[in-house]
């Protein structure tokens, strides 16, 4: 069990990793197409390297296969769970100080 979680959590912290580089990839393409500089140009090309290797690697831990007509999901962000129903609720609803519009006189 150590073992699955010593792997899963290799496999996050690569998940994360892609995410960044994809990040500044992302970036640096925007740089990019501002101004055509060589060195962003190589530094894109690097970093697509690295990225395509660290795919190919969690495609390895995970047995998935690689295809490139095929677009890897985006990961969903979390989301906080619903408050347990046993808290209890307090409701307080707020209404208007005056009937209609003190302005126009319309409601």
């Amino acid at each position: 069990e150590a073992l699955i979680h010593a792997l899963q959590e290799k496999l996050s912290n690569r998940e994360r990793e892609i995410d960044h580089l994809q990040a500044q990839l992302d970036k640096l393409r925007r740089m990019n197409f501002g101004s055509r500089s060589e060195k962003v140009s190589r530094r894109i090309a690097q970093m697509e390297a690295d990225l395509n290797r660290l795919q190919k690697e969690s495609d390895t831990l995970t047995g998935r296969v690689y295809d490139p007509a095929v677009q890897r999901p985006l990961r969903q962000t979390r989301t906080r769970k619903p408050f347990p129903e046993s808290l209890p609720r307090d409701e307080k609803r707020l209404l208007p100080a005056a009937p209609c519009c003190p302005n126009c006189g319309g409601s």
